[in-house]
Formats: structure tokens, sequence, C-alpha cells
């Protein structure tokens, strides 16, 4: 089923996704009149290649993602360090989970990539089933490590017969994405898929 993507303040880029392929790439009016019948998913914001993030080791497999019925125990925010260690000593089968819910978030932060040298099997399982891209690590990494890196890093523009790896941020400009960061984001698509939108 053809689908058109459209964010408000970016019209001119709509994109028309083809399966897991982009099948064009312009304005709104006119991919809608070419394709009459296809379905329509309007979003705040622009829409943009979506985002690399650098960390995956360290936010997929040195960081423990509590499941929301731990609250109580551990909190609702990642833990790190010693206390993350600690999790994992005492119920290895926890890695599991946490990188599926890690990977969660970084999905609710417009990524569709991620670098950095995956070691542990329940990691890279969880890359490879939310069909995250595999990139590489850049020489510098920005900032500590965290969802919303500063810098963010972008991937190369979308392409008419490229894959449909995209995101969306409810921001008007990419000058205010960089500035309020990656938390933005409204919507990440991954193999023509939507794979996360925000409630």
């Amino acid at each position: 089923m053809l689908t058109i993507h459209v964010a408000e303040a970016s019209p001119a880029s709509a994109v028309l996704v083809d399966g897991d392929r982009i099948a064009a790439i312009g304005p709104y009016e006119e991919l809608a009149a070419a394709h009459p019948r296809a379905r329509v998913r309007r979003w705040p914001g622009i829409l943009t290649p979506g985002l690399l993030n650098p960390y995956g080791p360290e936010l997929l497999e040195a960081t423990y993602h509590p499941d929301p019925r731990e609250a109580e125990e551990f909190g609702t925010e990642p833990l790190t360090g010693e206390r993350a260690r600690a999790v994992f000593r005492a119920d290895e089968s926890r890695r599991g989970a946490s990188a599926r819910r890690g990977v969660q978030r970084m999905l609710a932060h417009g990524t569709v990539a991620v670098a950095g040298e995956l070691r542990g099997r329940a990691a890279l399982d969880a890359v490879r089933r939310a069909g995250l891209a595999v990139g590489r690590r850049p020489d510098r990494l920005p900032g500590p490590a965290s969802f919303s890196p500063v810098p963010l890093i972008m991937l190369p523009a979308l392409a008419p017969g490229g894959p449909a790896r995209f995101a969306v941020f409810d921001v008007p400009d990419r000058a205010t994405l960089v500035r309020r960061g990656a938390s933005t984001c409204v919507a990440t698509v991954i193999a023509g898929r939507l794979v996360y939108r925000r409630a």
C-alpha cells in the first residue's frame, strides 16, 4: 500500500512510501494528485532522514532500562554504572528485555541507525528486530552517551529508491531541532513501518 507522509513545516518534502522503499519525494499536492489512493499520514513539524545514535554499546549493553513494573525497585530512568552491572549480575536474563526497551527509547528519539561495536547477543537481536541500520561510529563522539546526543547526527538526505527510513520532529525547522533535541520526535519510520508514534 502506498503511503504519503507529510509534515506541516515541510510540505515541499513529502515522502511517498511503497513497501520498504521511498517511491518519490516532492510537494505534497503533487504526490497526492499523482497517487489519489495513497494513504496519507499528516504530522506536525518537519520530516528528516532520521538520526544515528553512536552510543549503541553504552545505551544497550551497559545501561539497564527498567520495566515500568519495576519502578518501585529501580525507578523509571535508565540505570548506568555499578547499578546497571549489579542488576545484570543478579539476573543475566534481564539483558534482552532491557535492550528491547532501550531500542524503544531510541526509536522515540528519531533514531533509525545505531553505531558502536555491540558484543552481546541481546543487544544485537534487539537492533536487528527493530530494523535499525548499523552505521560507522564517528571518530569524535558528541558529548556523553545520550538518546539525544549533542550535536545530533543526521543521516544523509532521503532519495527515491532508497530505504523508507526517516523521522518526524515537532519543530518548525532544523535549527530548532538542533536546539531542542531529539526528544521532540513524534514519529519514526523504518523499512516503511511506523515503529514509533507519540501518543
